[in-house]
């Protein structure tokens, strides 16, 4: 039969499994590091687990599935406890699930399942964000150093990672940003103080970081919407870490506006090797 049923885009999906709890009927398991739909009959089509995926990875769409068994994933939550059985009794309610509601109730009835339904109202829920990819401002904080020396941390906002900040936050508006390839705080051993001081953050590995397509799109936002003042790069002197800023120059050749760009190239003890001003046009010179 055709129906309505989730889907979910692989090759978005980054396997955090944020995604499994929020679907109370077991439908979803993360496997070989992605999450995955395992049985038609288990899910219902509603998407609860629409709201929670931080990368807007699952979709609900109409295909041929199975029919949706309220039996079978009865037999499956029951064993998991009564929170999971009340949240999936609540999800059915929420969105007027009538006959599968009841068909849950005569099965717990009959089955001698003790949970207190009186206490399931229709209550809309809200969207869930995973605790790492929310935005948050943060406000200085001092670090005491084995010396008893005080040293402030310049980090002004949290995420810092390109694949979960957000350039519409309040924190990049009109900001000096600074792009920095994973390694560079590790290597540089005064990275806050001598550059991430009133400076936005974000950061990445051109190397190993998966789905780098959307990086594009998110750095053209902070040139156009985010309107950057500036946009300092900051890689390792390894050949690989050049292709950071061969994306920033290149999301620069495809925004509206034009904002300055220099690249501080960093060595692998943590020493400044030089610090050069980037022209946007220069993709390829940028890139070698």
């Amino acid at each position: 039969m055709k129906r309505k049923i989730i889907s979910i885009d692989q090759e978005k999906c980054n396997g955090c499994g944020i995604c499994v709890p929020d679907c109370p009927e077991g439908a979803l398991q993360i496997i070989d590091g992605k999450a995955r739909l395992v049985g038609d009959l288990l899910c219902d089509g509603l998407g609860a687990c629409l709201q929670s995926c931080p990368e807007d990875t699952i979709s609900v769409e109409e295909r041929e599935a199975e029919p949706y068994d309220e039996i079978k994933v009865l037999q499956n939550i029951v064993p998991q406890g009564k929170n999971v059985l009340l949240a999936h009794l609540k999800h059915l309610k929420n969105h007027n699930q009538t006959e599968f509601y009841q068909q849950a109730v005569t099965y717990l009835e009959e089955h001698k399942i003790a949970v207190d339904v009186s206490s399931v109202a229709h209550t809309p829920q809200p969207a869930r964000q995973c605790p790492g990819s929310q935005t948050v401002a943060l406000g200085a904080v001092n670090i005491q150093d084995e010396d008893g020396a005080q040293r402030p941390s310049h980090l002004s906002h949290w995420p810092i990672q390109l694949h979960l900040i957000s350039p519409s936050a309040p924190h990049y508006q009109n900001s000096n940003l600074l792009i920095a390839a994973d390694c560079v705080a590790y290597a540089h051993a005064d990275f806050h103080r001598d550059f991430l001081k009133s400076h936005t953050l974000t950061i990445a590995c051109p190397k190993l970081d998966a789905h780098q397509e959307i990086y594009q799109d998110k750095l053209v936002s902070l040139i156009d919407e985010a309107r950057v003042k500036s946009i300092r790069v900051m890689i390792m002197q390894v050949p690989c870490c050049r292709g950071l800023l061969h994306q920033v120059v290149e999301a620069a050749n495809s925004a509206e506006r034009q904002v300055p760009i220099s690249c501080v190239t960093v060595g692998i003890q943590g020493q400044i090797l030089r610090e050069d001003p980037i022209e946007a046009g220069l993709v390829r010179a940028a890139g070698s």
